[in-house]
């Protein structure tokens, strides 16, 4: 199931088991991913489209998110 981290739009979903650890998402955004801190996702630190980019380049899909029920996935343009 994993660990959830909510930005109020978005949903964050960690799984520990799937890691690497290759460090993309700590590389991508630092602000957010904070290894010392707990808890160690602070979504809040990032917009909703800089997420889905770091969390579309997880190479383990140890990241992955769902879109909040209340809100409507807009399209995130690269």
């Amino acid at each position: 199931m994993g660990k959830r981290y909510s930005n109020g739009e978005i949903t964050i979903i960690w799984r520990p088991e799937r890691c690497i650890h290759v460090g993309i998402c700590i590389k991508m955004l630092p602000q957010v991913y904070r290894v010392m801190e707990r808890p160690w996702v602070k979504p809040e630190r990032a917009t909703t489209r800089e997420l889905i980019e770091q969390i579309d380049k997880c190479p383990s899909k140890a990241l992955t998110y769902q879109w909040n029920d209340s809100v409507s996935p807009s399209p995130v343009e690269g």
